[in-house]
């Protein structure tokens, strides 16, 4: 049950968040809305954690009060899925690598750790039935899943696939056919959405795995470092990386360098003092709470 509590699988949410060559041939596109299954599945999870909370609202006790905190943040995540994949920010991100930056940010850095923090897997198992429930944590039982759970969320591991997609995506041969092609473009924001939330996990949830919690400093140091690399070359750089962007970022007054070094700084300084803050919150809370808190558990 452990393991079902711990990673919102919320990918899916991200994968093709807007049709980019419709939105290129028809104009900008900047108003709120989404496709009708992005919009169906942000409506579902919020109704299954609804569902969930309901029914375990009753059995809780204790816990209640660590309940709705888990509560509290998962809708806050939800709110910054809902305004990365469904606001006028969506359509921006086909026209300025700024709105875009801003985007992926808010989907890796504001999202995912709210989201982990809300432990949304427990709720959803919680909206289904005693046997449905008992079928489903069955099936998270078994040895391939156990495995398969354990190599992904493994903090170093997960550090790892997080610094892989980040890199690899903004090579501009990748980033460029992202923007060109929308099943790689649905790659693009899965994959960024489905290793933030492992990272924030292994930080978060694991609190740094077997390294403990000077690991977890360590896991948020260290990517602080290579994000704020990647923001700075994009920020100094005199040569555009993602020429299929042309002249679009004028839609907001921006020539394609100035697009381009704002898209760094927004990397490189925001995106950098947010896993700072986190660090810090996360000893402020260590050093007020003493040794690591129990995950909330609750049987079915």
């Amino acid at each position: 049950m452990r393991r079902l509590i711990a990673l919102p699988a919320f990918a899916p949410l991200a994968a093709r968040a807007h049709d980019v060559r419709a939105e290129l041939a028809a104009g900008p596109a900047l108003g709120w809305g989404a496709e009708w299954w992005v919009v169906t599945l942000l409506a579902l999870s919020l109704l299954l954690y609804a569902a969930g909370l309901k029914r375990l609202w009753p059995r809780a006790h204790a816990a209640r009060r660590r309940l709705a905190r888990q509560a509290a943040w998962f809708s806050a995540g939800w709110a910054m899925l809902v305004l990365a994949l469904a606001s006028p920010l969506d359509g921006a991100g086909s026209y300025a690598f700024s709105a875009h930056m801003v985007q992926h940010e808010v989907l890796m850095i504001v999202a995912g750790p709210l989201l982990v923090l809300g432990r949304p897997l427990a709720l959803w198992l919680w909206a289904f039935g005693p046997e449905g429930r008992l079928r489903i944590a069955a099936a998270m039982r078994g040895p391939a899943v156990r495995v398969a759970w354990g190599a992904l969320t493994a903090p170093v591991n997960a550090w790892l696939l997080h610094f892989a997609a980040l890199w690899m995506w903004h090579v501009p041969a990748c980033f460029q056919l992202a923007l060109a092609d929308n099943g790689m473009h649905a790659l693009q924001h899965t994959s960024f959405l489905a290793t933030a939330l492992l990272f924030w996990w292994a930080v978060l949830g694991r609190e740094g795995g077997h390294h403990g919690r000077g690991g977890a400093i360590v896991y948020l140091f260290t990517t602080m470092m290579h994000t704020g690399a990647l923001g700075a070359l994009f920020t100094m750089s005199e040569t555009i990386w993602y020429p299929l962007y042309g002249n679009r970022a004028q839609l907001f007054g921006l020539t394609p360098l100035e697009d381009q070094q704002l898209g760094g700084l927004i990397m490189w300084i925001p995106g950098g003092l947010a896993y700072l803050i986190a660090g810090l919150v996360l000893c402020a809370r260590w050093l007020r709470q003493g040794p690591a808190p129990r995950a909330l558990e609750v049987r079915p």
